[in-house]
C-alpha cells in the first residue's frame, strides 16, 4: 500500500511542479499563444488576398476575350 501511495505522491509532486512553471513562466505562454494568434491571422490575410488576386486575374481573362 506504501507503495501505491508512493506512486501517487510522486505523480502529485509532478504535476505540483509543473504548475508552478507555467503560473511563474506565463509570459512565455501568452507569446506563444500571440505568435499563434498572429500566425492564423496572416494566414486569413492571405488567403483573402490570393482570392482577390484570382477573382481579378479571372476578371482579366473575361475582359481580353471581349475585346
Amino acid at each position: 500500500m506504501d507503495a501505491v501511495l508512493g506512486i501517487f505522491a510522486v505523480i502529485g509532486h509532478a504535476i505540483e511542479a509543473v504548475l508552478v512553471y507555467v503560473e511563474s513562466h506565463h509570459w512565455i505562454f501568452g507569446f506563444l499563444a500571440g505568435g499563434y494568434i498572429f500566425y492564423l491571422h496572416d494566414r486569413g490575410l492571405h488567403a483573402r488576398f490570393d482570392a482577390v488576386d484570382k477573382r481579378l486575374d479571372e476578371i482579366r481573362k473575361r475582359l481580353a476575350i471581349e475585346y
